[in-house]
C-alpha cells in the first residue's frame, strides 16, 4: 500500500494506491449546504492548500437508518448500512482507477446510489469499485449527494421565492454539480471525460431516469443504466406541495414561517421527514415516487416525465440498459407474516391494496399462467410486477419508439439461498454482482457459482460502458431491444435470451 498524489481543480489529493487500484474517497464536489445555503443549488467547493488526504469515505447525508422498515433477520444478512456518521455537508465522491495522470482515457462509470430518495450512500461495502476497476480498466466514481428533505422539499408553491427557488431538486442538482465535477477532473485519474456512463440501482435507477430528462445533465453521461429502478413519472407540483405541508406541520410551522426552516437544527428537521416517510404505507409502493420525497416536475429543473408520455428527447441519442429481478418485492415483503395463509378472498384484497380496482382481474390472469403458485408467491409477483417489472418495460418500449439509441433488456433470475430461499431473486440482489463484492454480501450465500455468474456480470456493464452495447465473449449475442420479439437477456447461472419472458404476465397489464 502506499501514497499517489492527484491535482484536481480545487487542490491537490492524496490517496491511497492497494492491490493495483488508486482510492481517493471523501474528494468534496460541492461547498457547504447548511444554514443560509440548505435547499439551495450546489456551489463548487473552496480551494485548500497543501494537500488534502483523501483516504477516508465522507459523511452520509441525513437519513433514517432503517427508513425501510426492515425487519432483524433481513437486515442482518443485507448489510448494506454503514455507520459513517450524518452531516447536511455530504457533498462528496470516490474514486477508484488503475492509474492517474497517464494520459489514458479509460471509460468512467459514474453509480448512483439506492435508497429511494430518502436513505443510502456511495460508500456501501456493496458499491466498492476497486474490483470493477481492476476487471475492466474503467475509472468508477460514487457520490453522496442531499437526500429526503434536504434534497427534495418544494417550497415554490407555498411562497417561498428566488429564496427556495429549486428546493425540490436540490439533490438532483447536487449529481449534475458531481457529473460537471467528473467532466472537469476525472482526466486527472486517467478517465474520459467524453464517455461517462451513469449506472444505479433502485432510487439509483431512478436518479438516472431522471438525469436523462434533465436539461442541466444533458452532455455530461453518454450512456445509461437502470437496474430495478424505473422512474416513468415524477412529482407533480400538487404532490410534493403536499409533503412540504407535511413537513411544515411536524414541526409546528405556518406557510409564512418558510425562512424558518433554514434554523432548523439539522436532526430535528431529519426527524420530521422521518415521520411524513412513515405515514407513507409500504402498500403505496407502485405511486411511490409521487408520495413523500421525490425530484419534482417543476417545469425547470425536470420539465416534464421522466418517461412520460414518451422518453425525454434530450437523451434520445444516449445508449440504454434497463433491466429487474425476478423477485423484487421479496425484499420488502419475502418474509411478511400478512402474506400467510390466505384464502381467496383476502389473496383478492390484498392484490386490491397494491395495484386498486384492476387487482382482482389482474390476479385472476395471474392464476392462469401461474398454476401452481401459491397466494402469497401470487401477489409478490404481481407487487413486483407492477412497481418494477412493467414501468421498466414501458421505458424500454419508449426508448425504442425512439429509434435513436438502443436500448437492452434484462431480467436476472439467479436466486438467493440465504433466509431458507425465501427471498429468491430479490431487490438489489444484482448489485454485488456487478461490482464483484460478494463478499461483502452475506446476503448471497456461499456458492461458488456466484462467482461465474459476477464475473459475467461485471464484465458485461463493462463492455457496455466502453461502447453503448453490452455483448461480449462472457455471455451469448444479445440482441438490442423491440417490442416485436422483446429480446431479453436472462442472468442466472447459465445466461440466455428469451423473447418476451413471462409475456403472459405482461399482456395482463395491457388488457
Amino acid at each position: 500500500m502506499e501514497h499517489v498524489i492527484a491535482e484536481i481543480s480545487s487542490g491537490k489529493i492524496r490517496g491511497i494506491r492497494n492491490n493495483g487500484i488508486n482510492v481517493f474517497k471523501g474528494i468534496p464536489y460541492g461547498g457547504p449546504v447548511d444554514g443560509p445555503r440548505r435547499f439551495m443549488p450546489p456551489v463548487k467547493p473552496s480551494p485548500w492548500a497543501g494537500v488534502r488526504d483523501a483516504f477516508e469515505y465522507g459523511p452520509r447525508a441525513f437519513q433514517d437508518d432503517n427508513a425501510f422498515a426492515m425487519p432483524p433477520a433481513l437486515l442482518k444478512v443485507f448489510n448494506i448500512a454503514e455507520p459513517l456518521p450524518m452531516d447536511e455537508n455530504c457533498l462528496v465522491l470516490n474514486v477508484w482507477t488503475p492509474a492517474i495522470n497517464d494520459g489514458r482515457k479509460r471509460p468512467v462509470m459514474f453509480w448512483c446510489h439506492g435508497g429511494a430518495f430518502i436513505a443510502g450512500s456511495g460508500s456501501s461495502p456493496w458499491y466498492d469499485g476497486a474490483n470493477l476497476a481492476r476487471r475492466g480498466d474503467v475509472v468508477v466514481v460514487t457520490i453522496n449527494h442531499r437526500l429526503n428533505v434536504f434534497g427534495f422539499l418544494h417550497l415554490d408553491e407555498l411562497g417561498g421565492g428566488d429564496a427556495f427557488a429549486s428546493s425540490g431538486s436540490a439533490g438532483m442538482l447536487d449529481i449534475v454539480a458531481a457529473l460537471e465535477w467528473v467532466r472537469d477532473n476525472i482526466a486527472a485519474f486517467g478517465g474520459d471525460p467524453g464517455n461517462v456512463t451513469i449506472f444505479g440501482e433502485s432510487g439509483g435507477g431512478a436518479k438516472v431516469c431522471v438525469l436523462m430528462a434533465m436539461p442541466a445533465a444533458r452532455g455530461l453521461f453518454h450512456k445509461a443504466i437502470v437496474q430495478s429502478g424505473p422512474a416513468v413519472r415524477m412529482a407533480s407540483r400538487e404532490d410534493a406541495t403536499a409533503t412540504a405541508r407535511q413537513v411544515l406541520a411536524e414541526l409546528g410551522l405556518g406557510e409564512s414561517q418558510l425562512a424558518e426552516l433554514r434554523r432548523v437544527p439539522a436532526d430535528r428537521l431529519n426527524k420530521a421527514q422521518s415521520e411524513v416517510v412513515r405515514k407513507v404505507s409500504l402498500m403505496s409502493f407502485a405511486d411511490r415516487r409521487r408520495m413523500g420525497f421525490n425530484p419534482v416536475i417543476d417545469g425547470k429543473n425536470l420539465p416534464a416525465g421522466p418517461f412520460e408520455p414518451a422518453a425525454p428527447a434530450i437523451s434520445a441519442a444516449i445508449p440504454l440498459m434497463i433491466g429487474t429481478n425476478k423477485d423484487e418485492m421479496n425484499l420488502f415483503f419475502g418474509l411478511a407474516p400478512w402474506l400467510d395463509n390466505l384464502d381467496d378472498a383476502k389473496a383478492r384484497e390484498r392484490v386490491r391494496m397494491f395495484v386498486g380496482e384492476r387487482g382482482e382481474t389482474i390476479l385472476e390472469r395471474y392464476k392462469r399462467a401461474r398454476p401452481g403458485d401459491s397466494s402469497r408467491d401470487l401477489i409478490l409477483a404481481i407487487t413486483t410486477d407492477h412497481a418494477m417489472r412493467i414501468p421498466s418495460l414501458a421505458i424500454a418500449d419508449r426508448k425504442a419508439a425512439q429509434h435513436a439509441a438502443p436500448v437492452f433488456v434484462y431480467l436476472f433470475t439467479w436466486e438467493s439461498p440465504v433466509l431458507d430461499g425465501r427471498l429468491r431473486s430479490a431487490h438489489a440482489l444484482e448489485i454485488p454482482f456487478v461490482f464483484e463484492t460478494l463478499h461483502a454480501a452475506p446476503f448471497t450465500g456461499d456458492s461458488p457459482e456466484r462467482l461465474a455468474l459476477a464475473e459475467k456480470m461485471s464484465r458485461t456493464w463493462i463492455a457496455f460502458a466502453k461502447t453503448g452495447n453490452p455483448n461480449n465473449d462472457a455471455i451469448p449475442s444479445w440482441p438490442a431491444y423491440e417490442t416485436v420479439a422483446r429480446p431479453t437477456m436472462i442472468f442466472d447461472v447459465k445466461c440466455r435470451i428469451e423473447n418476451d419472458p413471462q409475456g403472459a404476465e405482461r399482456r395482463a397489464w395491457l388488457d
